[in-house]
């Protein structure tokens, strides 16, 4: 399965510039790099403190190479615990801390994702982190790195808050259930579908965190319906409580990890009910209180308790094959939410389809000409470039067909550029 939006590097005989040091490097372990086969997988965290049977796992998937943790703020205090605290093997444990938006042009910061097995993500503000990787080589190497090479991501908090392809902006700051329910157009209710991190089993998925504290039900019904509103197609959520962690393996099977019975450490798979005929919120407008409630049947929800064995299951590959969890339904009336006990699905999962997209540009590097190849994004379909400093450049070539064209470069001065391909279906 392939994602529907894709960012492309074209390399035009880069040129190397200074630049001021714009991140902070801790590392623990060998200095050089290894090469091993990372086990691929995301391991979803939903904050406060990390599970140790969880973070495991994600060095598991490490499969002995090296780990980078990426953050805004803080320092080196993943370090030691993924180190030597948790008795997982791995070469190298380096913490980068991107003190400014420029450290995703810095060529050194590029160099450790692309030779990174693990990429963990610290908490902190996704905002800060979406304005300061989202459409840079930050994201387009994560991304080469998730499909190419296999590694194993995930992250806590802000952390989680980014990986799916739908998420929580968090551009005028936080939100409540309370004032999503109310008006879910108000001004901090800010979904986002601008293509950032991608990854095949949380395609049109969108994440929460910190679900137990305070209450989240309400607004991340809010953002499905506003995501609903966007682009008509249906969305997914997976939730998880604090201390809980979902961790997805390459065949997308996802084992729920918390400390259940001693504590009550839930994660939730969130669905529109595929039962239902228009399944989309009967009213989602500005300034008027959410309703979507289809006779409170709106929503299934997968409710899974995380343990230290991660026994309980969902199947991602279908959303209904699971061991462990409880169904509910979950709907929202005039602004008031509202769960009761459910069913599991009887039909086929809406918008889980392998969606057949690709992108192509070729030769890279490249001089005076690309060959550009696309399929399954939809007309129309909008190109844009920006370069290393991330300045929009003029292409006389903007607007594409579907199928292969051939696009004269010469006029573009050399370096680097990220591509950005949109079309109808994302």
């Amino acid at each position: 399965m392939k994602t529907l939006y894709h960012t492309l590097f074209i390399g035009l005989m880069v040129l190397s510039k200074a630049q001021a040091q714009t991140y902070t490097s801790y590392r623990t372990g060998s200095a050089t790099d290894t090469l091993t086969q990372p086990l691929g997988g995301v391991c979803l965290m939903g904050g406060a403190t990390e599970d140790d049977n969880a973070m495991k796992w994600f060095l598991q998937r490490a499969n002995g190479g090296d780990v980078l943790v990426l953050r805004a703020t803080g320092s080196n205090g993943y370090n030691d615990y993924l180190y030597s605290q948790l008795g997982i093997p791995v070469h190298s444990v380096e913490t980068i801390v991107c003190n400014q938006a420029g450290a995703a042009f810095d060529p050194y910061v590029q160099q450790r994702i692309a030779q990174a097995e693990a990429v963990w993500f610290a908490g902190g503000n996704q905002w800060t982190y979406i304005t300061y990787w989202r459409n840079t080589p930050v994201d387009s190497l994560l991304n080469i790195a998730i499909h190419q090479r296999r590694i194993v991501i995930g992250g806590t908090s802000a952390g989680m808050a980014i990986q799916g392809q739908h998420y929580f902006s968090a551009q005028n700051g936080t939100a409540t259930s309370a004032t999503a329910l109310a008006n879910p157009f108000a001004n901090t209710i800010t979904p986002d579908t601008a293509a950032f991190l991608s990854n095949n089993w949380l395609t049109q998925t969108i994440t929460d965190t910190h679900f137990d504290n305070p209450d989240r039900r309400g607004r991340l019904v809010v953002f499905l319906a506003r995501l609903f509103a966007m682009n008509m197609n249906p969305s997914k959520a997976i939730a998880c409580d604090e201390y809980t962690a979902v961790c997805i393996d390459t065949l997308g099977m996802a084992k729920i990890f918390g400390q259940y019975p001693a504590s009550d450490d839930n994660a939730y798979f969130i669905q529109l009910n595929c039962d239902i005929d228009s399944p989309g919120p009967e009213t989602c407008a500005a300034g008027v209180p959410l309703t979507w409630n289809h006779d409170s049947l709106a929503l299934r929800v997968y409710q899974v308790k995380g343990t230290a064995t991660g026994r309980n299951t969902l199947s991602l590959a279908d959303w209904k094959t699971g061991a462990g969890g409880t169904w509910l339904f979950w709907s929202a009336s005039s602004g008031t939410f509202a769960s009761q006990p459910g069913t599991a699905p009887n039909c086929n999962v809406q918008g889980l389809k392998s969606l057949q997209s690709e992108c192509l540009v070729y030769p890279n590097p490249a001089e005076d000409w690309v060959i550009w190849r696309s399929k399954g994004l939809g007309m129309p379909l909008t190109v844009s470039a920006v370069n290393a400093m991330g300045q929009m450049q003029h292409l006389p070539w903007n607007q594409l067909s579907e199928g292969e064209v051939r696009l004269d470069v010469s006029g573009l001065p050399k370096g680097f550029y990220l591509l950005h391909a949109i079309g109808r279906n994302g």
